[in-house]
This record gives structure tokens, C-alpha cells and sequence, in this order.
């Protein structure tokens, strides 16, 4: 990324003023940051992470469908996105964890590498996303942090001939599991109940192949290995328990919108998604929700987040005249 990003951290003591607060470095984000700054609306951008574009760096398959722009991977798109806010000179700041939000002060609190800082905001635009939705098994979280967090698309040769546990019913379940298959991978696709969510082209065409077993009506209750993974242990609906030795966990049951920081502070509905309106509004005057936090898992696309973050700035264009 140019060095012409302007990063922040190092102010004074008095609280420091943004009219509009961006939080969330994923296309959204960047959207609503670009046209800030072409808007002339004085903003900031807050990402955890030390590298814009979310969940793009994450999607390993060809990105086909934006207009104008083919890559071959989500991180091609993400390198490209971060050259562009740089060059715009938009603000933003890396490193930064919003601690918390207070919408009756209009302030937010924020960790940026140890330092912490409150600044004060007119408006607070959500553009912090979604994550995968975990199992919370005993034996997860090690596998994680060992880095044992793999995709179907770039990992499946190096799986070729082992024995994997895909868990989930949805799409994203079962294509991973064909995707495997096709490398020559050995997949137990294991879900809790006997209905899938997937469409059924995926579930016939993934019951024709011979190198996938499917288990229903289990759970994996605990993920075993030190090193890595070596096994799981399952319970299924008769309250038996077994053991299965695989060399890899593909967790696919789907994603959790990151709204912690606003919960009792606007609306969200029974699917964990923010309440907006069509200018990305929600229940409160103050804060505004754009991307993956407030749409539909169908309606997600990097396009439709783009195309969120451009009209909710422009509105906020129009509000502050």
C-alpha cells in the first residue's frame, strides 16, 4: 500500500472530531471511504487488521463476476482495492480495534496498537462484515490458531488421498465437498439434522460421488490432535458417541454478522442481520450499516457492498449539505 495513506493515531489530548466514522476495511468500507473523500466528507476508516479488503484475502476461487475486473483470486481484487484508497489519500487507520460505541455521546473508543483514544463522531457508518460461524467444540480453537483453516479450492490436492470431515448443510458445505472429492480426497460431510440447505443439484451430485460419506443427524462434539488435527469425536441423534480419525476439519455452517458493537443500540432481526433502510439507515438516526453486517447471505456479493458503501456516503453528502 502507497505510503500517501493517511494513518492516524498520534493526536492530541483534547478528543479529536470525524464527521463520519467508518468502521470495517472490506469492500463496503473502502467504497464508503472512496467516496467520502471524493464527496469532500471529512472521515476516517477504523480496520483491526493490518490490511484492508476483509474477507476478500480469504476467497481462493476466480472472482468472474465484478464488472470490468477479472482476477483470479479474492486477493488480487483486495491489492487492487488497497492501491486505489491509497492513492485517494482517504483516511484510515490499521491496526485499530473499536473497543465500544457510545451513541449518546456519538463516540467511539478505540485500541490502535496500545494507544487508546475516544473520538467523537457526527455519523457512524457499520461496515464490519461477517466471519464463520464456529462450532465453540473443545479443540477448535487450537486448531485455528495452529493454522489449520483450509479452503476446498487451494488446499484440496495437498489433501489428496487423506481423509477430511466437512461439517454443514448449506452450499458452501456441500460445494466444498465436491471440490475436495475432485482432488482425490476422502470427505466425511457430517450435519446435525437430516434436511440440508443446499441446493439440490450440489446434494445429488455430491451422493453420486463414491469418495464422500455422508453422515446426518450428528455432531462433532470435540476436535482432537496436538500438533494437528488427528480426529473427532461425533454424537448422534440416539445419544451415541463415536470417534473418527481425519486429518483435517472444514467448519461450514455458515456466518455470523459482526454486530456485537451495536447490539441494543439499533435494530437486528432474528437472523443476526442489522435493520436498514434503503440508504443504509438503521434504527438509530446516528449510525448507518452497509455490507455483510445488514445483507442477506443470497443478496452478498463484493458488487452489492460496493455499491452500498457509494449511496450511503452520498446520502450522508446530502445530509450534511
Amino acid at each position: 500500500m502507497r505510503s500517501s495513506l493517511t494513518i492516524y493515531g498520534e493526536g492530541s489530548e483534547d478528543m479529536r472530531h470525524v464527521d463520519v466514522i467508518i468502521i470495517g476495511g472490506g469492500p463496503a468500507g473502502i467504497s464508503a471511504a472512496i467516496w467520502c473523500k471524493r464527496l469532500g466528507i471529512d472521515h476516517l476508516l477504523l480496520e483491526k487488521k493490518q490490511e484492508l479488503g476483509g474477507q476478500l484475502t480469504k476467497i481462493q476461487n476466480e472472482i468472474i463476476d465484478y464488472p470490468g475486473m477479472y482476477a483470479e483470486n479474492g486477493r488480487k481484487i483486495q491489492l487492487i482495492f488497497a492501491e486505489h484508497i491509497s492513492s485517494l489519500d482517504c483516511c484510515c487507520s490499521l491496526n485499530s480495534t473499536v473497543l465500544s460505541i457510545d451513541d449518546s455521546q456519538k463516540t467511539v473508543t478505540v485500541d490502535q496498537e496500545g494507544k487508546i483514544e475516544t473520538i467523537h463522531f457526527h455519523y457512524l457508518v457499520l461496515a464490519s462484515g461477517a466471519g464463520q460461524r464456529r462450532l465453540g467444540v473443545p479443540g477448535e480453537q487450537e486448531m485455528l490458531k495452529r493454522g489449520e483453516d483450509y479452503s476446498a479450492t487451494s488446499d484440496g490436492p495437498k489433501l489428496k488421498n487423506k481423509t477430511v470431515a466437512v461439517v454443514g448443510g448449506g452450499d458452501r458445505a456441500f460445494e466444498g465437498a465436491i471440490i475436495l472429492a475432485d482432488a482425490g480426497v476422502n470427505v466425511y460431510l457430517i450435519h446435525r439434522s437430516q434436511t440440508f440447505k443446499a441446493r439440490s443439484q450440489f446434494i445429488e451430485l455430491a451422493t453420486k460421488k463414491s469418495n464422500i460419506t455422508i453422515m446426518t443427524d450428528t455432531q462433532v462434539t470435540a476436535i482432537h490432535g496436538e500438533n494437528r488435527v488427528t480426529s473427532i469425536s461425533l454424537l448422534n441423534h440416539t445419544g451415541e458417541t463415536s470417534t473418527l480419525n481425519v486429518d483435517a476439519v472444514f467448519v461450514r455452517i455458515g456466518i455470523k454478522r459482526n454486530s456485537e458493537l451495536v447490539e441494543g443500540k439499533v435494530d437486528i432481526n432474528e437472523q443476526g442481520l442489522i435493520v436498514t433502510g434503503e440508504n443504509g439507515q438503521t434504527s438509530n438516526s446516528a449510525i448507518f450499516a452497509i455490507g455483510d453486517v445488514c445483507t442477506p447471505s443470497i443478496c452478498s456479493s463484493i458488487a452489492s457492498s460496493v455499491g452500498q458503501g457509494a449511496m450511503t456516503a452520498k446520502y450522508l453528502s446530502s445530509l450534511m449539505g
